[in-house]
Parts: structure tokens; sequence; C-alpha cells
């Protein structure tokens, strides 16, 4: 099965309940599960945001408390859109497991075992960085602020917590929270650069396949399906992920602003350090969005490079003329975006840094004033 890792990640996060999991009894059981995790992001989510409207006067405190609420609002909305939305990505995941998707020889078999393991190795990767930075956070705010009876985040509650069963219990509450919000974002976003690479590993099937033309062990018939199919492939996997990406750069924006004034306001401490990992975390994060997008949209470039290589001279006019429609096709590279706004390339990277620092400075100069 493609994206093997990815979607364990994404069960265990809660978004798609396992597909041998068909008895009304089991999926029951999983609707529980996914409903707990909803409440758990939602209620804190909510927590922070009357926190905001009622408490917060100032800018350090709205910026301290911004950072984690756009993550934890980002993990619910992703949530959402995947739970909604299930029947959808599951058609994705078995796009791969289908002609003309599927490997029908030796070295297509390699090409999907290659981009696999780098799909594996990245999830592996990611997931390693978001959960250490996660646990480090809660492992030095255990040491640090539950000795001195503090929430780590900041966020408005109902009820008093002066005893220490319920400061225990509400400071649970936000560490559960927080792990059930990395395990969402680390599962939503290894599902989308998995999605891309899959992409990147079509091209290049493609590519093989078109290869072997001039020996007429492929019909050129059978690779124009091919190209079809990916380009719809890539049509469904922006629809279904445009919204996810429009919120997630907006999002990643403005927390990289909140935690730069935070670290120009701060002392070297242990919230120093936390807050450079948190903030190397969602740079991660939008990095990758943008890095696999940028290079789904060279490989399809690099398609026509690899016909116009192609033994011209013995092939018949009729695959010349079918070869000549894809070389034109694929000159409208696939990109990824958002709102036909926001391409996910390492371009709009640069420009998101560049807004976040010049969100920053607007922040400094208001405060200053």
């Amino acid at each position: 099965m493609p994206l093997k890792l990815t979607y364990t990640i994404v069960m265990i996060a809660g978004c798609f309940r396992p597909l041998s999991w068909t008895s009304p009894f089991k999926c029951t059981i999983y609707i529980i599960y996914r409903l707990y995790i909803i409440s758990m992001l939602c209620t804190f989510t909510m927590l922070q945001i009357m926190d905001i409207l009622l408490d917060i006067d100032n800018a350090d405190d709205f910026t301290n408390n911004l950072n984690m609420l756009l993550t934890t609002s980002a993990a619910s909305y992703k949530m959402f859109i995947m739970w909604i939305n299930y029947e959808n990505f599951a058609t994705l995941i078995n796009y791969l497991t289908e002609e003309p998707f599927k490997p029908l020889d030796l070295d297509e078999i390699n090409i999907h075992k290659q981009f696999d393991n780098i799909v594996r190795n990245n999830t592996l990767r990611y997931t390693i960085l978001i959960e250490t930075t996660c646990s480090f956070i809660a492992l030095t705010s255990l040491f640090t602020d539950f000795t001195h009876r503090r929430l780590t985040y900041r966020e408005w509650v109902p009820y008093d917590y002066s005893s220490f069963m319920a400061f225990c219990f509400t400071y649970a509450q936000q560490m559960v929270s927080t792990f059930h919000c990395a395990t969402v974002n680390v599962a939503c976003d290894t599902l989308l650069c998995g999605f891309l690479m899959h992409l990147c590993c079509q091209i290049e099937v493609l590519e093989y396949r078109l290869k072997k033309l001039s020996s007429n062990k492929n019909s050129v018939g059978y690779c124009i399906r091919h190209h079809n199919r990916i380009f719809e492939f890539a049509r469904l996997v922006n629809i279904r992920f445009a919204k996810i990406i429009g919120y997630q750069f907006i999002a990643s924006m403005l927390v990289i602003c909140a935690n730069l004034y935070q670290l120009t306001k701060s002392s070297l401490s242990a919230n120093h350090v936390q807050l450079i990992m948190y903030t190397s975390c969602m740079l991660t994060q939008i990095f990758i969005y943008c890095w696999f997008g940028n290079k789904v949209k060279l490989k399809s470039y690099q398609l026509t490079d690899s016909i116009f290589q192609m033994e011209w001279p013995i092939m018949n006019d009729s695959i010349k003329k079918c070869l000549l429609i894809i070389m034109q096709r694929t000159t409208i590279p696939i990109e990824i975006n958002t709102a036909y706004i926001l391409t996910m390339d390492l371009d709009s990277f640069v420009r998101l840094l560049k807004m976040s620092y010049s969100a920053y400075n607007l922040l400094g100069r208001v405060q200053e004033e």
C-alpha cells in the first residue's frame, strides 16, 4: 500500500479510520475516538480565543497567545476538512494503486520503491522533529511552569484552578491537546507531501514508458492516458488541499511574526529555547509545502526535456504528433496553489518570510508608540 506510514499517522491523528474497520462496532469506536480529539482541539482553541477577547490588553500577551492559538486552530481546521472529505482522500490513495499508475514491470516497481522510501524517510524525519519539539516543551514546562503552578499556555479558564487537582487537570488538558495538535498537523502535512512525491514518481514512470516507445514495448495511447491521469490527480490534490494550504500560509506568517517579536523581547532562558525550536518547526512546516510543490513544478517541466531526447528519427509520424501534443501540454507546469494566488514553490516561501518580517516591524512600531 502506498503511503503506508503516512496513513498510519493519519489514523492515529483521528482523521481517517482504518480501511479494514468496516463493522458497525469498530466504526463507532473510531467515531468516538475522533470526537474526543476534535473536542480537545476545539476546546483548547476556544479557550485561547476567549483569553484574547476578555483578558489580553497588550502586545506581549497577545503574541504569547497568538502563536499557539493559530497552531491549534490550523489543526482543528485540517481535522475538519479531512473528516468531511474522507471519501475523497481515500479515492486519491486508491488512484495510486490503479492503472495507469500501477507499475507494469520490474523497473517501474523499482521507481515506486525509490519514491516510497523517500516519502517514508521524510515522514519519519518530520514526525521526529515535531514530536521531539513538543516533548521538549512539555518537559521544560514540567520543571518550570508546573512547579510554580503556572499554565504552559495562556487561556481563559471558566473555573477556579487554584486547587492542586484543578490545576493538574487544566495543565494535563493543555499538554494532551498540544500533542494531539502536533499529530494532526504531522498527519495532514505528510499526507500532502506524500501525494506530491507520488506525482513526481508518476512523471518519472511516464518518462520511462515514453523511452520504451522506440522499441514498441509500450503504446503511445497508454502513455497519453497516463499523462492525462497525472494532470487529473494533480488537480484533485489541489482541490482537496487548497483551503488547508491557504489557511496554513496565513497562520505560518502570523506565527513566525509573533515568535520573532517574542524572541526579541525575551532573554536567553528555557522559554527562549522553546521559542527557537517552535519557530524552527513552523518554518519547516511551510517550507516542506513549498519545497515539494516546487519539486512537482520542476519535474513537470523536465518531462519536455525527456521527450526531446528520445529517438525521434526511428518513430513514425503518428507517434511524433502525439509526443508533440504531450510536449505542448507540458509547457504549462503542474502547480499546487490556493485560490490561484498562492503557489507552492520556493518563491512563495521567500515572500512569506518577507511578509512575516514586515508584520513584525509593524508590530514593533505600534508597541513603541
